[in-house]
């Protein structure tokens, strides 16, 4: 098993870790949170969708929204999204922005009257693609700690001798890169049914697929006080990818006109996973290149991760042609993610079980209409699963929306979506060194294509 730098992560508040590269359990967090790229009128409402349905996003929080639908229906939506990192390391700020621009969903669904059976109403059948997580960001982060990550000279303290130790205890810069590229996407199928025209009832199945990528360099430059110098260059590779599967179950109730109650599950991920390790270490002495690097043989390992399952509690009222209201709750058990074989994770699952805690989180949404128009706006939190985080690291967004729906078949949405967090990041494993501070805002805009038929 490719043990990488002994982790401290789940000591420190939101996204900290311990050595250059995610470890294993930083990548379980990684792929248990969900960001979906979804469909313009969905991200216009934040994704309070649980209790509505009749959009192909929606359908994959609550399956039985799918039922709400009484035509077939096309989608496609395309995102941009524009992200700043302010990376701050012993009170040096540095600002990093770069965009993004990616397909984010395509689906498609269709809705069938009951025949036989006066109490079923409709059948509807719909799939789905879209993306789950969009791993692309770098940011550079420097400093000084004023602590060295790499004290000694490998080429001189390699006995027990004290008297020839060379100790570059001076640090004078510090200098951290991060770069992870990738996609957490899922193709889902959706069936649902509309009994007694008060109760939806739907179930989904979906197939994950991940590719994660991320580069990490870290140098850093120290002396012995004694006129001696190094400069060390350490350089991480680390690529994770694999498959999972999971399942859903939903219900929409109408009791009175207007007034919708939704109530989903959505099951842990089984995830099969690969990972491919190395790094390279490179040391210049007093200005002169140390001919024998470190350039380890690549480490490949394949392991099975599990993560939360979630439910999704909804309120809904609908006034009627004019407009609505939405309001979902998701709580998620992050206590219950685990990496397997379990023999091989002892510690890690430990650190995930008692360093995690089960999250809750709010959308609030709502469209009105006038004409052709659609307007829409949204607000969302999204708590941190980390124990020690404070409220400052939650996921808090808001958004606006406009759909347009030039004919009865064709629309077009779009969406504006704006979300801040906090992270930190432990790039370093000396003792007594601070993780970085990473101040992240994304801005988002949405477009959907909607064809009905």
């Amino acid at each position: 098993m490719n043990q990488k730098i002994p982790l401290v992560i789940l000591l420190l508040c939101s996204f900290t870790i311990s050595a250059q590269s995610l470890s294993y359990t930083d990548q379980a967090v990684l792929f248990s949170t969900e960001n979906t790229l979804g469909t313009a009128r969905y991200m216009g409402l934040s994704g309070a969708f649980g209790a509505l349905g009749n959009d192909m996003t929606a359908v994959d929080v609550n399956p039985a929204g799918l039922a709400v639908y009484n035509n077939g229906e096309f989608s496609t939506t395309l995102t941009y999204r524009d992200t700043d990192i302010n990376s701050t390391f012993y009170g040096n700020t540095i600002y990093n922005n770069d965009d993004y621009f990616r397909f984010a969903q395509i689906g498609g669904l269709n809705s069938w009257d009951s025949f036989g059976n006066p109490d079923i109403y409709k059948f509807a059948f719909g799939f789905n693609y879209s993306v789950v997580n969009h791993y692309n960001n770098n940011y550079v982060v420097r400093g000084n700690s004023g602590i060295p990550e790499y004290p000694d000279d490998p080429d001189f303290n390699f006995d027990n001798d004290p008297d020839n130790d060379i100790n570059y205890i001076n640090v004078e810069d510090q200098y951290f890169y991060n770069y992870t590229s990738g996609l957490n996407d899922k193709f889902s199928f959706s069936f649902a049914t509309l009994y007694k025209d008060i109760l939806y009832m739907g179930g989904s199945m979906a197939f994950h697929h991940i590719n994660f990528y991320q580069n990490t360099i870290f140098e850093e430059s120290s002396n012995d006080g004694q006129g001696n110098t190094m400069d060390v260059r350490n350089v991480e590779y680390l690529s994770t990818y694999g498959n999972g599967f999971n399942f859903g179950l939903g219900l929409i109730l109408t009791p009175v006109n207007g007034l919708r109650l939704g109530a989903a599950y959505q099951s842990p991920i089984w995830y099969n996973l690969s990972e491919r390790f190395e790094y390279r270490r490179t040391y210049v002495f007093n200005d002169e290149l140390d001919p024998d690097p470190e350039y380890p043989l690549p480490n490949y390992y394949d392991y099975k991760l599990k993560t939360p399952g979630k439910f999704i509690g909804s309120v809904a009222y609908v006034f009627g042609k004019n407009g609505l209201i939405s309001f979902d709750y998701t709580y998620q058990g992050f206590k219950n993610t685990k990496l397997q074989p379990s023999s091989n994770f002892i510690d890690e699952n430990i650190e995930l079980n008692t360093g995690l805690r089960n999250t809750n989180s709010f959308r609030i949404g709502t469209e009105w209409k006038y004409n052709i128009l659609s307007f829409r706006g949204g607000y969302k939190i999204i708590q941190s699963p980390y124990v020690s985080s404070s409220d400052e690291y939650d996921v808090k967004g808001y958004s606006l929306g406009l759909g347009v729906k030039f004919s009865k078949r064709f629309g077009l949405d779009f969406a504006y979506d704006n979300s801040d967090y906090r992270e930190q990041y432990r790039f370093m494993s000396a003792e007594g060194a601070n993780p970085a501070r990473l101040d992240v805002t994304n801005k988002r805009f949405t477009s959907s294509l909607i064809v009905t038929f």
